[in-house]
C-alpha cells in the first residue's frame, strides 16, 4: 500500500445496513482504513429507549456483532477501523470491544472519542423532556487516537465526513489549518458517508446500471485533498459523475458546507470521469470553520396513532367525508390536539382487482395525553365497523398509541464543547477548539450560462433530463437537482425557478425556499423549510423524511425542449432484470 495514497472504504451507511458489508470490504481489495456510520438524527432517539430499557445500551450493536468476524480480519490485513457505531456511549462499545479481542486472543489497541454529549437543561438544550443533546464534532479526535496507536476508533456524534477527514488527516499529517485538504477529505467522506448511494443505490437513472446488489464505495485519496471515489473489483452497481453528483447534493443545501474542521466550498467541487466505476474530485476550496457546532436535540414530543380506513369502488371522497364526519362527532371532548387526514387515490376505475380499486384515507393523531391518541381513537373507529360506508375495513387494528420524538437543531459555541480522544493506552487528550473561525456567509449566485435558443418543447416529466436526490435535516427538506449536459443545464438553471418547484410541488407552496446554485456540478439544490414538521421522529408526513420529493418532482411534467428528450420517450431496457 502507497504511503502517498490512502485507501479508505464504508461498510454502513446507517444502522440496520447490510451486515455481510464489513466482510465483503475486508476481503474484496486492499483498504488502509474501513468506516461505518451508524447515526441519524433517529438512530440517537432510538439509542436513547435502548438505555431507557438498559443503561449499558447506547451504542450499535450491530457493529458488534460485525466485529466477531471483522476485527480478526482487520488486523489480518492491517486494516484500520473507525466508526460512530459509539453512538450514546463510545466508552461502552469500545470496552465492549476490548472483551471481545481478549476472548478472540487478539492484541487489538482501541481507542475512543468523546466528549460531543451535552449537559440536558442548559442553555440551547434548556427545556423538557430532553433525551439526547449532542453536539457534532470534528475528525481531530480521531486523527489523535490514530496518532496514539489505534487499531480500532470509536466516536460517539461526529460529523458523517470526520469519519474520512480525520484518518485523513493522521495519513498525511495535516494540521488544522490546511483548509483545502480537509475540504477535499470532507468531500470525499459526504460522499461515502451513505454507503450504497454512491454506487448506484437510490439513482435516478438506475434503469441504465444493474444496480441488484451495489458495491460498497471507497476513496482513493491523496495528500493533496484529491480523491477518486471508485468500488473493489467485481462488485456490483456503478460509481459515475452522476452517482457522485447525486450523493455530494445529499442533505447538503448552499456553496459553503460547514463543518466542525472546515467549511468545504461544494461550488469549486470539479468531478471527472477516470476510468470504469472511477470519478475523480478535485479543485475543492476551504475555508475556516464556523465559530459554533450545530447540536442534535431530541426530545418526547408526545404520543401519536394512527389509522387507515380502505375505501374502495365508487363514491371515494364521499366515502372519505362520511368516515371522517363520524370520527370527529365520536371523539367530540376526547378529540387530541392535534389530528391529520390524508387521502390517497391509489384507486383506479374499472380496476381489475380489489387492491387496485381502492383508496387509503390515513387519520394520525398527536396529543400530549397518551388516553387521547390510544382507546380513544382506536374504540371510536372499530366501533363504526358495521355503521359507516358500505366496504368499511381497516388496513391493520388501530392500537393504543406510542410516544414520538422531535428534533431539533442547535448551535453551541465550538469552545464550549470538551473534545475528548481517549487513546488505547488509556490516557485522554483535550482536543481544542479551531484556532481561526469564519462566520458563514451567503456565496453571491454565480453568473448563469445563456438560456437555450427558442425551439419546438413538448409536455414531459423532468426525469427524462434531470435526476434528483432528496432528504431531510431535522424537519427541513432538500432537493438536488442536476443534469448531464451543458444544453440541459442552461435550460434547468433558467426553467427550475423556486417559483416553477413551488407550481410543481404544490406542497411546497406555502413554505419557506432556498434555490442553491452550483454550476461546477450542472446542478440546483433547494432547501425546504418546516416541510417535515418536527422531523422524522414525528412522522407528520407521508414520506418522513423527505426521500421520495426528489422522485415526485421528476415524476412532474413541464414543456422540455425536444432538443432534450430522449430517443423512445426515454425508454430503456431493465440492465438488472432477469
Amino acid at each position: 500500500m502507497s504511503p502517498g495514497v490512502l485507501r479508505i472504504g464504508n461498510a454502513s451507511g446507517f444502522y440496520g445496513d447490510r451486515f455481510d458489508a464489513v466482510r465483503e470490504m475486508l476481503t474484496g481489495g486492499e483498504l488502509d482504513v474501513l468506516t461505518g456510520d451508524y447515526l441519524a438524527e433517529l438512530t440517537m432517539l432510538v439509542l436513547a429507549r435502548d438505555r431507557l430499557k438498559d443503561p449499558a445500551l447506547g451504542y450499535a450493536r450491530t457493529f458488534l456483532r460485525q466485529m466477531e468476524e471483522g476485527l480478526g480480519l482487520a488486523r489480518e490485513r492491517g486494516v484500520r477501523i473507525v466508526t460512530n457505531a459509539g453512538g450514546l456511549d463510545p466508552a461502552g462499545l469500545a470496552g465492549a470491544l476490548t472483551a471481545l479481542a481478549d476472548r478472540l486472543g487478539l492484541p487489538v489497541r482501541i481507542g475512543y472519542v468523546t466528549g460531543d454529549r451535552l449537559p440536558a437543561g442548559e442553555g440551547a438544550t434548556a427545556g423538557e423532556g430532553v433525551l439526547t443533546a449532542n453536539a457534532y464534532l470534528g475528525g481531530a479526535g480521531i486523527t489523535a487516537c490514530l496518532r496514539g496507536g489505534a487499531d480500532v476508533v470509536v466516536t460517539g456524534r461526529v460529523t458523517d465526513a470526520a469519519l474520512v477527514s480525520g484518518p485523513a488527516a493522521w495519513w498525511f499529517g495535516w494540521g488544522p489549518e490546511e483548509y483545502d485538504r480537509l475540504a477535499g477529505a470532507v468531500v470525499a467522506g459526504h460522499v461515502l458517508e451513505c454507503g450504497t448511494q454512491a454506487t448506484g443505490g437510490n439513482y435516478a437513472f438506475f434503469r441504465e446500471h444493474d444496480v441488484r446488489r451495489p458495491g460498497f464505495p471507497l476513496a482513493e485519496l491523496h495528500a493533496d485533498g484529491t480523491a477518486v471515489i471508485t468500488k473493489h473489483p467485481g462488485t456490483g452497481g456503478v460509481v459515475d459523475t452522476g452517482t457522485v453528483t447525486a450523493q455530494l447534493l445529499y442533505e447538503t443545501a448552499g456553496a459553503r458546507y460547514p463543518g466542525p474542521d472546515v467549511t468545504a466550498r461544494l461550488d469549486t467541487v470539479r468531478l471527472a470521469q477516470d476510468g470504469p466505476d472511477r470519478v475523480r474530485i478535485s479543485g475543492v476550496r476551504g475555508e475556516a470553520p464556523p465559530p459554533t457546532l450545530k447540536a442534535g436535540l431530541n426530545r418526547l414530543g408526545g404520543w401519536r396513532n394512527e389509522v387507515v380506513f380502505v375505501l374502495t369502488g365508487l363514491d371515494i371522497e364521499a366515502k372519505a367525508r362520511l368516515v371522517r364526519a363520524q370520527m370527529e362527532d365520536a371523539l367530540g371532548a376526547s378529540r387530541p390536539a392535534e389530528a391529520r387526514w390524508e387521502l390517497a387515490r391509489t384507486d383506479r376505475p374499472d380496476a381489475p382487482d380489489q387492491e387496485t380499486a381502492s383508496a387509503l384515507l390515513r387519520l394520525v393523531v398527536r396529543d400530549a395525553d397518551p388516553e387521547r391518541v390510544g382507546r380513544a381513537v382506536s374504540a371510536a373507529a372499530v366501533e363504526l365497523a358495521l355503521g359507516s360506508y358500505p366496504g368499511f375495513h381497516l388496513t391493520a387494528p388501530p392500537g393504543k398509541g406510542a410516544p414520538y420524538g422531535v428534533f431539533e437543531a442547535v448551535h453551541v459555541d465550538a469552545g464550549a464543547v470538551e473534545h475528548v480522544a481517549v487513546l488505547p493506552d488509556g490516557t485522554r487528550g483535550v482536543v481544542g477548539p479551531p484556532v481561526r473561525t469564519r462566520v458563514l456567509e451567503a456565496v453571491p449566485e454565480p453568473e448563469l450560462p445563456p438560456p437555450l435558443p427558442p425551439g419546438p418543447v413538448r409536455r414531459a416529466p423532468l426525469g427524462l433530463v434531470a435526476g434528483a436526490r432528496s432528504g431531510d435535516k431535522g424537519g427541513d427538506a432538500n432537493v438536488g437537482v442536476w443534469v448531464r449536459t451543458d444544453d440541459a443545464w442552461r435550460w434547468l438553471v433558467h426553467t427550475l425557478t423556486v417559483e416553477r418547484l413551488r407550481h410543481l410541488l404544490p406542497e411546497v407552496r406555502p413554505l419557506a425556499v432556498e434555490r442553491h446554485v452550483l454550476p461546477g456540478l450542472r446542478a440546483l439544490n433547494f432547501t425546504v423549510a418546516g416541510l417535515l414538521g418536527q422531523g422524522v421522529a414525528a412522522q407528520a408526513r407521508f414520506d418522513p423524511q423527505a426521500k421520495a420529493l426528489g422522485e415526485w418532482l421528476r415524476s412532474r411534467h413541464l414543456p422540455v425542449p425536444v432538443r432534450l428528450l430522449p430517443p423512445h420517450g426515454g425508454q430503456r431496457p431493465d440492465p438488472g432484470s432477469p
